[in-house]
């Protein structure tokens, strides 16, 4: 387990659910990774990232399908790609498995 936080520093954290509504191949990277474009709604809009999940997603699945992120940190440059967003997974090694709402909600829901 890693350091332990306040309730403070969690309430920081601004993860949000969103759909994927692109999916491109990403070959500048080292790792086999995608740039997926999320759309979290009116609010917050359509942020990019990118993920190493290609071992066990194929890009065409992953249109439509809602994921929680973290919308409100910097932006980061990935070789030639600006990230804007971080979406979470559970991490086995080199796999991902992303986190996704049981049931479809509105995008830009609150995670809490």
């Amino acid at each position: 387990m890693e350091e332990t936080i306040t309730w403070q520093d969690f309430s920081k954290i601004d993860m949000r659910v969103g759909t994927i509504v692109a999916a491109l191949d990403f070959p500048e990277v080292r790792n086999p990774s995608y740039k997926l474009h999320v759309d979290f709604g009116d609010e917050i809009g359509i942020k990019k990232t990118s993920a190493q999940i290609t071992e066990r997603y194929k890009k065409e699945d992953l249109i439509g399908i809602q994921v929680t992120a973290v919308v409100n940190f910097p932006k980061k440059q990935i070789a030639n790609f600006m990230s804007e967003c971080l979406i979470l997974g559970a991490v086995d090694n080199s796999s991902v498995v992303l986190l996704q709402p049981q049931m479809k909600v509105p995008n830009g829901l609150k995670i809490s």
